[in-house]
């Protein structure tokens, strides 16, 4: 499954919007202290947002197709973005009346959570800088929604090395 974003800063400002998946709109900007105006978290504080939320939607959905009645779940993720290699503490709260083979269960589910998963298993990139201009084409759309094989290390037919 191909998940993309594309974000857009105007006018030189750090605040982004961010598409995700064509449906929905995120903004990022930094703290004022560093020049942005603090208008939503900063990208890299999206990091523990999305392990935060990713645990917790897989632990509810785990139980909801069991119905196990779970009135509340809250993950912490504390994400130490300075620490080589960077640190993570998960912490899920769940509610009391579990039995043990549950909470086990429930272990289990966090360890699958595919944010979590990405990030163990480590990240390749491929990058393009694009000179000339930044609204997308019909072409560089394509290739957004339906990337080039992994195999394959060319640029989309719209992407040059600038």
């Amino acid at each position: 499954m191909m998940m993309t974003a594309v974000a857009r800063s105007r006018d030189g400002q750090l605040r982004n919007e961010v598409d995700v998946n064509g449906r929905h709109l995120i903004v990022t900007d930094e703290p004022e202290r560093l020049g942005g105006t603090d208008a939503g978290p900063a990208p890299h504080e999206l990091m523990a947002a999305m392990l935060a939320s990713c645990v917790s939607t897989m632990v509810t959905t785990y139980a909801r197709a069991r119905d196990w009645k779970l009135p509340e779940i809250r993950v912490e993720v504390a994400y130490d973005a300075e620490s080589t290699p960077r640190h993570v503490d998960l912490c899920v709260h769940l509610p009391a009346g579990l039995t043990a083979d549950q909470v086990k269960r429930l272990k289990r589910v966090v360890d699958t959570c595919p944010a979590k998963r990405s990030l163990e298993a480590g990240f390749t990139f491929d990058e393009q800088l694009i000179v000339g201009h930044t609204e997308p084409d019909a072409t560089s759309s394509r290739a957004m929604s339906k990337p080039a094989p992994a195999s394959s290390s060319k640029p989309p037919a719209s992407c040059y090395i600038g």
